[in-house]
């Protein structure tokens, strides 16, 4: 089913060289300035502003007459690797603006700063279309259909869990793509549209990540920078995870139900005109599947143990890209010699799963090109000096939600969450011990503010999820609006009883 729409947003590529435009923008209107960076170097400590490097003692001392309220052993363990901001140590600085070139060169930059995630994209593409070629995802997927056949509102639910439990607990990203090509067809071949697959793996984990209760990119590392233990405020952000995802699960149960009830009412269908899968696995309904031959089994099994592998890895043995790309690929060749597939099949097939996901890679170096911009230009400091400023002189509460929406808009041009933490945290941190608000909520809010932007925000990782399911970035704002609204609400109601109760 096809139909054909006159207006439409621009595609992601277009969409994030704008924010780069606007960013460029910036430098010119923004009065450029730096906070001096604290970074640890072995055995001491090198303090880096505008006009010298000092080198100072790498001692608790030194810490606390920095006024950064974080224990020596988180350097010295490693657990805080980037440099760090130091409080009241921000200066003006000779303008830098942003011109023709920059924009250019910013893309560029910023994919050679991000080559090892989209590399790491690329090796996903790449073990995808080999798995696929065996033809053991058409049978899995087929074999689990029949298996679910009168229980997809049950599978929905827990899909959405498992996937918010993945977001909350390590902070699943991009590597979720790799997701799309098994649920798609799956929920597809039981009448409804892609954006219920697209909702529980992007929404799913993107509601967990909002919680984080022990995600090492987020809360861990923010919980670090602002001087506090993580697990202080640990229960409040699990019970926040249940609330957020049984919510979000009650609202893509009643979408589907519409979607499968009347496939009109879809919102890809209206925005996007189209009801078709973006993948090639067709599946026919009137065949039945008793059981799996035993070459797809172990395929299958081989195919699940890489995704537990990963995982396993990134929780428990810090793994990142170059060791999760050496993962996907190792899978590849282990399922091209189990099937048997010819050299020239294989290299021809992984190809062409690599270059299927070109473009979702470079719209993850494209976001990175944003914050560039805006370092380069010396005002991403000037935006949080001026902010911080700001929110200083309000009440607690007031000023606990001003800092949820400082974070929630920041996180734009800041979409990396480690990269916020080190930025902010210490300067935040500093700001939440005058107005006698506890350290916990100052990462709640944190958590809160960009865990919400990263489910629409154009340099995180929705516009890779869009490309990788053919869906619009105006259609995904329509479906999520009512989500953001009330996780934004339900966010600063947490915050408020956090202050209640401190």
């Amino acid at each position: 089913m096809k139909i054909n729409r006159t207006t439409s947003l621009p595609t992601p590529l277009t969409l994030i060289m704008l924010v780069i435009v606007l960013a460029a923008v910036a430098t010119w209107l923004l009065p450029a300035g730096q906070y001096s960076k604290l970074a640890a170097n072995e055995n001491t400590f090198a303090m880096t502003s505008s006009s010298a490097t000092v080198t100072l003692p790498f001692t608790q001392r030194t810490l606390d007459s920095l006024s950064i309220k974080i224990p020596l052993q988180k350097f010295s363990s490693g657990d805080i690797r980037k440099p760090i901001s130091v409080p009241g140590t921000y200066q003006k600085q000779e303008s830098h603006p942003q011109g023709f070139v920059a924009i250019l060169q910013a893309p560029v930059k910023g994919i050679i700063d991000s080559i090892d995630v989209i590399l790491f994209i690329l090796f996903i593409g790449g073990f995808m279309a080999v798995f696929t070629k065996t033809g053991a995802l058409f049978e899995g997927v087929k074999f689990l259909a029949q298996k679910m056949k009168g229980k997809e509102r049950w599978l929905i639910v827990i899909l959405i869990f498992i996937f918010s439990f993945f977001g909350g607990s390590y902070g699943m990203d991009v590597e979720s793509i790799v997701f799309y090509p098994v649920l798609v067809p799956l929920f597809m071949e039981e009448d409804y549209d892609v954006m219920v697959p697209l909702a529980i793996v992007f929404g799913g984990a993107g509601v967990g990540y909002i919680a984080s209760f022990s995600n090492p990119f987020a809360v861990i590392i923010a919980s670090n920078a602002a001087g506090i233990n993580w697990t202080d405020g640990l229960t409040g952000r699990l019970i926040f995870f249940v609330v957020s995802t049984s919510l979000f699960a009650w609202y893509v149960l009643r979408y589907a139900a519409r979607v499968k009830k009347n496939p009109a009412s879809s919102i890809v269908f209206r925005i996007d005109g189209t009801t078709t899968s973006p993948f090639p696995l067709r599946m026919e309904k009137q065949v039945g599947v008793s059981s799996l031959p035993s070459k797809t089994i172990l395929l299958l099994f081989v195919f699940v143990a890489t995704f537990i592998s990963m995982i396993s890895g990134i929780v428990f043995l810090n793994w990142w890209t170059t060791e999760m790309s050496a993962l996907f690929f190792g899978s590849a060749i282990l399922v091209g010699l189990i099937s048997r597939i010819g050299e020239k099949t294989f290299v021809t097939e992984f190809i062409k799963g690599a270059e299927s996901l070109l473009a979702v890679g470079l719209i993850v170096g494209l976001a990175r090109g944003v914050t560039i911009i805006l370092n380069d230009g010396l005002v991403g400091d000037t935006i949080l000096y001026n902010a911080s400023n700001v929110v200083q002189h309000f009440p607690a509460i007031v000023f606990i939600l001003m800092v949820m929406l400082f974070f929630f808009f920041f996180s734009i041009p800041v979409s990396s969450s480690s990269g916020m933490a080190v930025l902010t945290m210490p300067i935040i941190g500093a700001l939440a011990i005058i107005v006698n608000i506890p350290g916990r909520e100052i990462v709640n809010a944190y958590l809160f503010g960009m865990g919400v932007m990263f489910l629409i925000s154009p340099t995180a990782s929705v516009f890779p999820a869009l490309l990788m399911v053919k869906v619009s970035y105006k259609a995904w704002l329509k479906f999520i609006t009512p989500v953001v609204i009330a996780l934004l609400i339900l966010s600063a109601l947490f915050l408020i009883i956090g202050i209640a109760i401190k």
